[in-house]
């Protein structure tokens, strides 16, 4: 079955986690992506450990359902190459400092006079334009920038950064929605556009309601550990064999909570009648559920908590998450052969298609792979051409 982008091709010249996060997304989706690399090296990612086999995982993880194909842009027979390949292509992605592909002639003017219909997406650490637009960047800095580690950790605890590489991650989720807002443009004008993605940007735009606190409060939120800053209660509870995960957002929610714990009073109280009065007395609040939730393992506070619609979980590590039943049967994590290394486990695709399913139809690209196969799907060029192209520098030793 044709994934939803079938059709799509898109150039990938994007290294590390942010760009290839996004045009994976589009891979995923059905769209053919073939992944430009330096030859020799490669992405930055391939150095990154572990390694299975030589292959590193972290590289493996970022990059399935891509083809490879190296290319030195640094040379003549290069960017002639590469611009016969732009001129075939829907999408562009990039994620180099502002100004490296005007430097080498391969800018978005320059790239779109020779396709107009080209999506170039260009993800930088502060984007195209601002005082900080030619400055290097990684998810650390940004997570430090953007304001996010700075309401992250213990409350009154030092400044955290998330577990994950959230300023990566979110920059290029939004590169992906940038880029399809612009395809779908594209079929009313027939005209493609640039897309500029800076990973601070994104970093601004998740803090969700803490810019809208400061701006009610004149402070600038905290870390406050696990609990929520607006919702109460929000938080995880130590039970009497580990913890559990308690979110009552609503006051019927924490009528239901008092029930079930066998606190009925509690949810007539005044002192805990709204979430306002809550938050007002939050101390009190949170050792009276603490006092009754420590009495009784989590798995019947489980129970009892879905059978009354309140929502909870427990904390689960990776180990528990890859084996989780709900987890599978989403097949959210997939088992994916690669040439190399074997046998290993993929998150799955998130976005589920009722008619055009995405999904993991190839492992990462080895460094090179495709060489003649992208060229003669693109281009046409036939053994004896690629031959000659390799001839002249262009590929380099793949």
């Amino acid at each position: 079955m044709d994934g939803a982008l079938s059709g799509l091709r898109v150039l990938d010249l994007s290294r590390v986690l942010a760009g290839p996060y996004a045009a994976m997304v589009l891979a995923d989706l059905g769209a053919d992506v073939v992944k430009i690399e330096m030859p020799g090296t490669g992405d930055d990612a391939r150095a990154y450990p572990p390694h299975v086999a030589g292959e590193s995982v972290y590289f493996m993880s970022l990059n399935r359902n891509k083809r490879s194909l190296t290319l030195d842009l640094k040379s003549d027979a290069g960017r002639e190459l590469f611009q016969a390949l732009v001129r075939q292509a829907d999408v562009l992605v990039e994620n180099f400092r502002p100004g490296t592909m005007a430097r080498l002639g391969l800018g978005y003017d320059e790239l779109a006079a020779l396709n107009p219909r080209l999506i170039y997406a260009a993800v930088s650490g502060f984007g195209q334009t601002g005082p900080y637009s030619p400055r290097a960047a990684y998810d650390a800095v940004l997570q430090a920038m953007g304001g996010i580690m700075s309401i992250t950790g213990p409350e009154d605890g030092q400044p955290t950064r998330v577990g994950t590489s959230i300023a990566d991650i979110t920059a290029g989720l939004f590169s992906a929605v940038g880029i399809l807002a612009a395809l779908n443009k594209r079929q009313e004008t027939g005209v493609g556009q640039m897309v500029d993605v800076a990973m601070l940007d994104c970093q601004v735009a998740i803090l969700e309601n803490a810019i809208a606190r400061y701006a009610a409060t004149g402070q600038a939120p905290r870390p406050i550990g696990n609990r929520h800053p607006a919702i109460f209660p929000f938080e995880p509870f130590d039970t009497s064999d580990g913890q559990l995960m308690v979110a009552a957002g609503n006051d019927t929610l924490w009528a239901r909570l008092c029930a079930v714990i066998g606190r009925p009073e509690l949810a007539d109280d005044p002192r805990f009648a709204t979430n306002p009065s809550r938050h007002q007395n939050y101390a009190a609040m949170r050792a009276a559920l603490a006092e009754a939730l420590a009495q009784r393992p989590t798995a019947d506070w489980q129970r009892e908590l879905d059978a009354a619609g309140i929502p909870n979980g427990p904390i689960n590590d990776v180990a528990d998450v890859v084996h989780d039943p709900q987890v599978q049967a989403r097949e959210m994590i997939q088992e994916v052969e690669h040439p190399v290394a074997g046998k290993t486990l993929l998150p799955g695709v998130p976005i589920k298609l009722s008619a055009t399913p995405g999904g993991i139809r190839r492992p990462a690209p080895l460094l090179g792979e495709h060489a003649e196969e992208i060229l003669a799907d693109w281009l046409g060029y036939d053994a004896a051409e690629v031959a000659r192209w390799r001839a002249r520098g262009a590929l380099g030793a793949g």
